[in-house]
C-alpha cells in the first residue's frame, strides 16, 4: 500500500491484485503497465500469475493476487482516500471473485477509509454485486466505497451506462486519458475526474475537450476535478484550467492536499 502517492484525487494506493490486460486505446500508454516492465519488474515477476502459462510467468503485468496486502487498510486508523488497484483492475476477468469478495469484505471492515474503485469492466462490476448482494445486505454498496468507470473518448461512453445499472451511493468517471471529445450523460453520476495523458507517446489533449466537461459538470452540479494537462511527464503541462485549479470532490469533507 502507498502511503503516498502523485495522484491528486487520492491519499493512498492499495494493490491488493497487481496487472491487466489492454481493452481499448485508452489503455495503449498505460503508467501502470510501465511500470510493471521497468521499476516493479523484479517484484512481480516473483510472484507466479493467476493465469500460469509461460508468456504469463515472464510478463510483469500478467495479473497476480497479493493476498499479504488484503489487511492493510485495517492498520491505517486515520481515514484516507484510498484508490484501490492502482495497478490493477479488481472486476478483471483472471480475479477470482471469492478474492474480489476478500477485497470488499476488507472495505466493508476498515469503513473509516473512502474507497475509490475504477474500472474499465463496469459490466463485471454490476455482476459481481448482482452475485454478491448478501456483502450489502441486498442494497446498495455503501457510502464510503465509490465505484468508477474509465471513459478516455466517446467510444467509451457506453460504461457509463453500464456503470449506472451498479447500484452504488456514489459512482464516478474518469477521463483520463482524455484523448478525444466526450459528450456524456451525467444523470447518476456524482463526481469527474478529467486528465490529459502523460509519459512517452502520449497524445496531447485540447482544451476545448476539457472545457467542455467542465461545463457540462457545472450545468448538473457535477463535482469537477481537473488532474493535468498531461505531456512528457504528469506534472509537465500544470493543472490550472482557464486561470483556476479545479480540485472539488463529492463530500467537501475530503480533500487530497
Amino acid at each position: 500500500m502507498g502511503q503516498r502517492t502523485g495522484i491528486e484525487w487520492t491519499h493512498a494506493t492499495w494493490n491488493p491484485v497487481t496487472g491487466c490486460t489492454r481493452i481499448s486505446s485508452g489503455c495503449d500508454n498505460c503508467y501502470a503497465a510501465t511500470l510493471a516492465h521497468r521499476l516493479l519488474k523484479d517484484t512481480y515477476l516473483s510472484r507466479p500469475p493467476v493465469v500460469d502459462s509461460p508468456q504469463n510467468r515472464e510478463d510483469p503485468f500478467a495479473v497476480r493476487l497479493w493476498p499479504e496486502r488484503l489487511a492493510q487498510p485495517l492498520q491505517w486508523r486515520k481515514p484516507r482516500m484510498i484508490f484501490v488497484n492502482s495497478m490493477s483492475d479488481i472486476f478483471h476477468a483472471h480475479v477470482p471473485e471469492a478474492y474480489t469478495r476478500q477485497v470488499f469484505e476488507v472495505m466493508l471492515e476498515a469503513s473509516w477509509h473512502t474507497y475509490q474503485v475504477l474500472t474499465k469492466r463496469p459490466s463485471q462490476a454490476l455482476r459481481f454485486w448482482e452475485r454478491n448482494k448478501d456483502l450489502f445486505d441486498g442494497g446498495a454498496i455503501p457510502p464510503h466505497i465509490w465505484v468508477g468507470t474509465s471513459v478516455e473518448n466517446q467510444q467509451a461512453v457506453y460504461r457509463v451506462d453500464l456503470l449506472r445499472r451498479v447500484p452504488a451511493a456514489l459512482r464516478f468517471i474518469s477521463c483520463e486519458p482524455l484523448i478525444g471529445p466526450v459528450e456524456v450523460d451525467l444523470e447518476g453520476i456524482h463526481w469527474v475526474i478529467v486528465g490529459g495523458e502523460s509519459g512517452l507517446g502520449h497524445r496531447p489533449v485540447r482544451p476545448e475537450w476539457v472545457t467542455a466537461l467542465r461545463d457540462r459538470c457545472i450545468e448538473r452540479g457535477v463535482p469537477f476535478f481537473f488532474k493535468q494537462w498531461g505531456g512528457r511527464t504528469p506534472k509537465a503541462g500544470g493543472r490550472v484550467l482557464e486561470g483556476l485549479t479545479w480540485d472539488e470532490f463529492p463530500n467537501a469533507n475530503y480533500r487530497t492536499r
